[in-house]
């Protein structure tokens, strides 16, 4: 009898994951049926950095037959999660909360906030500020002979890595906050360690962008930056080993439930 009522629990907890998941996909879905008749106008915003800086006369060009029509439909999509993003976080929010203590909700929820926001401003700082950069140089350097024509395809991969790479990147706040708060090391360690973290942020801006001074620097600044954001903010999210400071109050909901039971 103990077995059925142990398994009602994870049964429950499966449903709400799955009815999270699939609110999570609809989000999805509107957003790129909403979005997807401007399918040409997004791809082309997208890669008027590198037609911008491309030779008088050059054009991108499609090497696949149907790729004038799924890449600008894929590049919709991740566009409908990128737009879809808090949503989906809230969704996220919303099926863990309940098993969170009072004071891990007050942490958490600032957390997922935080951490679409720097990643959005990851993908803002690609786009608007390396991108140009990077076509320009790439462009610059061809062998005379050779005629700049992008693929359609090569490019959207290229973009959306960049996209990627630049959105984690500025992840760095919240990386040290949560480590700082699940006891893995402390802010006290991280300010000792000051001077490896800025080499070491130089190296990812020398290995993320073209082989010149000022790429490096516009990626490792703000790098640097983020990390001094972490660490402030850090301080406020030791964790306590003391838990007795926490009333009853403080338990999970579900906790509180099953013992009311």
């Amino acid at each position: 009898m103990s077995t059925v009522e142990d398994s009602q629990p994870l049964f429950s907890h499966l449903l709400e994951l799955r009815t999270r998941i699939l609110r999570s996909l609809i989000s999805v879905l509107v957003v790129f049926v909403c979005i997807v008749w401007f399918s040409k106008d997004i791809y082309a915003f997208v890669a008027a950095p590198l037609v911008e800086r491309m030779p008088i006369g050059a054009t991108m060009i499609a090497t696949d037959v149907a790729s004038p029509f799924f890449t600008p439909i894929k590049l919709t999509l991740v566009t409908a999660v990128f737009i879809a993003v808090p949503m989906i976080l809230y969704q996220l929010w919303a099926f863990v909360a309940p098993g969170l203590y009072k004071h891990e909700r007050k942490l958490i929820m600032p957390l997922l906030v935080s951490s679409s926001l720097l990643f959005y401003a990851g993908v803002a700082f690609a786009y608007f500020v390396v991108f140009p950069l990077v076509f320009k140089f790439f462009t610059s350097v061809a062998p005379q002979g050779v005629e700049v024509a992008t693929d359609i395809s090569s490019y959207l991969d290229f973009v959306l890595s960049l996209f990627m790479a630049f959105g984690i990147a500025f992840e760095i706040p919240v990386a040290i906050i949560l480590l700082c708060w699940t006891g893995a090391t402390d802010p006290e360690t991280l300010r000792s360690k000051r001077p490896y973290i800025i080499v070491a942020a130089f190296v990812v801006g020398m290995l993320l962008t073209p082989p010149d001074i000022l790429s490096q620097t516009l990626l490792a600044v703000p790098m640097c930056l983020l990390f001094e954001v972490g660490l402030f903010f850090s301080r406020f999210y030791i964790r306590k080993d003391d838990e007795d400071e926490y009333g009853d109050d403080d338990e999970p909901q579900d906790i509180k439930s099953i013992s009311k039971e």
